[in-house]
């Protein structure tokens, strides 16, 4: 199986649009995974849990975006079906890497403009 990248595989990208890159909004949220121990008087000692134990996830939002760049959107991210990794570059870096989205919402808050928001989790496997 191919590992598609977003937003380069999405039905009718065109190489060097911004259109599908997300508002300035778009949250970065940290969760580091350590393993913590307690003793008496308080002193307490930590670590780690694992080789990749800072994982990132991304809260982003398209907003007022066509019906096609919407579509292309959402027909990308429902054909991951919330399981399947994508490659995609975070907007404060140039790198790719491997993520995966579970949910993501379709609003039409104004006639033929549309927002979406989705949450991109990183993913650590070959």
């Amino acid at each position: 199986m191919t590992v598609q990248t977003f937003p380069d595989d999405i039905s009718g990208f065109v190489s060097g649009s911004n259109a599908y890159n997300p508002d300035y909004n778009a949250v970065k949220k940290s969760n580091p995974r350590i393993r913590e121990v307690k003793f008496g008087d308080g002193y307490r000692q930590s670590s780690v849990v694992g080789i990749n134990p800072d994982s990132k996830t991304w809260t982003l939002k398209w907003s007022n975006i066509t019906a096609t760049i919407a579509d292309g959107i959402e027909d990308f991210l429902e054909a991951r079906a919330g399981h399947e990794k994508f490659y995609w570059s975070p907007p404060d870096d140039t790198d790719v890497y491997l993520w995966r989205c579970r949910s993501w919402q379709k609003v039409m808050p104004y006639g033929n403009l549309f927002e979406i928001s989705a949450t991109f989790e990183e993913v650590f496997e070959p």
